[in-house]
């Protein structure tokens, strides 16, 4: 501070000296003699008060390189003491690591027995359908298997036998509990859950599953089929005794699967426009051949009917058709009373089999038409390949379906139709069989007649 203020005053005093000098300019030579040797001695003097300062800075630049040289070697001597006490103390972990491990014997082993043990009860219980009746249990053993770093101690050892146990108890008992159950729609409803064993759970609407991820009980997407979940109820609304009952032994993996089987709806939709139009003429011709049935059953009674009153024919019914066609002609010849009856019956034979050719033709055509989904199924399926390939099957299912289910739809409904085709061509048989027996009595009878 005392050098920069004397280099101030000097620089200051200089150029109070040299703007003096500039203010009287020089006229004649004695006077720029005497203003040069003024300015020597100026430019003197502040060289020399430059020299003091250099001096004075470099004193100070010293004093600060002791210091820091003494700082450094007092940091270098710190450094050697951390580093001699970092020799020390690995030495020393290393002494004590020993001694840890000849003082924790066969503890160490055991140590890792117990995080192995944890850890395989952890991945059993966790997912567990016995939790959904005791939740928790998983978070000790989580503890124990991965978080644990220290030996084990008896309360643990203790905790991890209470929960193997458990586990095991509860594996071979039907329990009945309350418990929280969420509903497909999102909702949740308290009721009561049979629990059978460690296999299933089984609630108000069938079998549940247990959701280990947010512990929760719900419902199975897709129940099986409708006999298997009505023993599920009878179990539930047992409270003693013996009930047969369906379980899953793989722990709910087949009842999963049960969500991806196609119903009968969805399997008979498979077949796409080729199905429904089998379907269409399946009802049609069943609704013809109910029809005929029922027509002919009429008419059948009415002609037996008419059987008991021969001298009284009806134009209501074929036979009495017949007769009134007899009455009429009783004076002709036998030859032409067969002629006329004959014409009689040919002309009641298109009301009688009316429709039962179409019912035959429904029967054809229906495996026909099945054939014919199948064969589009398979081209549809080809086409998959050849665009995507076989890496997926899913990708041909759809096709492979139509071909499949198409064919089991004709021949479903060929059977009902051909069997309805010979209920209903029996029934018209056999009343053209009455009608031609009464008209060859009739035409002997007539023929007798003439010969007497």
């Amino acid at each position: 501070m005392k050098t920069t203020i004397k280099t101030l005053v000097a620089s200051a005093s200089i150029a109070l000296v040299a703007g003096f000098a500039n203010a009287q300019a020089p006229t004649t030579l004695d006077d720029l003699l005497k203003q040069v040797k003024n300015d020597r001695v100026s430019e003197q003097r502040l060289n020399e008060a430059r020299e003091r300062e250099f001096l004075d800075a470099r004193a100070d630049k010293q004093a600060l390189l002791r210091r820091a040289q003494a700082a450094l070697k007092a940091e270098e001597d710190r450094g050697d003491r951390l580093t001699a006490a970092f020799a020390n103390n690995e030495q020393t972990i290393i002494d004590k690591t020993e001694e840890l491990d000849q003082a924790s014997g066969t503890l160490g082993e055991m140590f890792g027995v117990v995080r192995q043990a944890s850890a395989d009860a952890y991945g059993v219980i966790s997912t567990s359908i016995v939790s959904a009746q005791y939740p928790g249990r998983e978070t000790f053993l989580a503890e124990m298997a991965q978080d644990s770093k220290g030996l084990p101690n008896i309360n643990e050892l203790e905790e991890l036998w209470l929960a193997l146990q458990t586990e095991m108890t509860e594996s071979g008992k039907v329990a009945r509990f309350t418990t929280e159950v969420v509903d497909l729609n999102g909702g949740s409803t308290t009721q009561e859950v049979v629990r059978i064993g460690t296999f299933n759970l089984v609630g108000e609407a069938g079998y549940l599953t247990f959701n280990d991820e947010d512990n929760k009980v719900q419902p199975l997407g897709r129940q099986p089929e409708g006999f298997q979940v009505a023993t599920t109820q009878d179990l539930l609304s047992a409270n003693s005794g013996i009930v047969a009952t369906f379980i899953d032994p793989s722990r709910g993996a087949i009842l999963e699967l049960f969500k991806q089987k196609a119903t009968m709806m969805e399997r008979y939709h498979a077949g796409g426009i080729v199905g429904y139009i089998i379907t269409g003429m399946l009802i049609i011709g069943l609704l013809i051949g109910l029809f005929k049935i029922i027509s002919l059953t009429a008419v059948a009674g009415k002609m037996r009917s008419q059987l008991n009153n021969i001298d009284n024919p009806s134009n209501k019914n074929p036979l009495g058709r017949i007769l009134t066609v007899y009455q009429a002609n009783k004076t002709v010849d036998s030859e032409s009373l067969e002629l006329k009856l004959d014409e009689a019956i040919l002309k009641e034979l298109p009301r009688i089999e009316a429709g039962i050719n179409i019912i035959k033709i429904f029967a054809a055509i229906a495996p026909l038409l099945g054939l014919l989904g199948t064969v589009l199924g398979m081209i549809a399926t080809f086409q998959q390949i050849t665009l995507f390939g076989t890496g997926d099957p899913r990708i041909m299912a759809g096709s492979i379906s139509m071909a499949l289910v198409t064919t089991a739809q004709g021949i479903i409904a060929a059977l009902p139709l051909i069997l309805m085709h010979s209920i209903v061509a029996g029934r018209s048989k056999s009343i053209v069989h009455i009608l031609d027996e009464q008209t060859a009595g009739i035409i002997a009878q007539h023929a007798e007649s003439e010969k007497a």
